[in-house]
């Protein structure tokens, strides 16, 4: 399969068996999932979904997304439910003006008539320095080296 099919989430599916049902309406079965579709939709600029599955009480009045990072990879580094709560500790890392971030958030899910909705979180930012064998975070699966390494000396030159 190619990797441009690959949804954004980092899940290995396409986008089409992955977060597109969620983004056309269907209900993200667990915190998780719902976390790995928001995720998405913050790299397809879905504000519509984005607004629709933020809780009522935390939801802003708007989002705008011009200026955001590129979003590139996403890590479930935790995920739990108990009843109709729920949390996922993630990191989701970016590209912006030619450096390597991170965003690290403890993410609450509350589940609301059977669907679960963000509620808040604690985020932790910070810059990423990827050494030459780390793997690439843009997301190819490949060695730094071997990717953006590469690719970013080739520009430099």
């Amino acid at each position: 399969m190619s990797t441009a099919l690959l949804c954004p989430c980092g899940s290995q599916l396409s986008y089409a068996e992955c977060c597109k049902p969620f983004h056309d309406g269907k209900s993200a079965p667990s915190p998780e999932s719902l976390m790995r579709s928001r995720f998405t939709a913050f790299v397809m600029h879905k504000i519509g979904y984005l607004l629709q599955t933020w809780h009522p009480t935390t939801r802003p009045s708007d989002l705008d997304l011009q200026g955001s990072p590129n979003w590139t990879t996403l890590q479930i580094l935790d995920a739990s439910e108990t009843g109709n709560k729920g949390n996922v500790h993630f990191r989701a890392m970016y590209r912006e003006m030619g450096r390597w971030g991170y965003l690290e958030e403890n993410s609450d899910f509350v589940r609301e008539e059977n669907q679960w909705l963000y509620v808040s979180g604690t985020p932790r930012q910070g810059t990423f320095k990827p050494s030459r064998n780390d793997r690439c975070p843009c997301g190819s699966g490949r060695k730094y080296k071997a990717c953006c390494l590469n690719r970013e000396s080739n520009v430099l030159d």
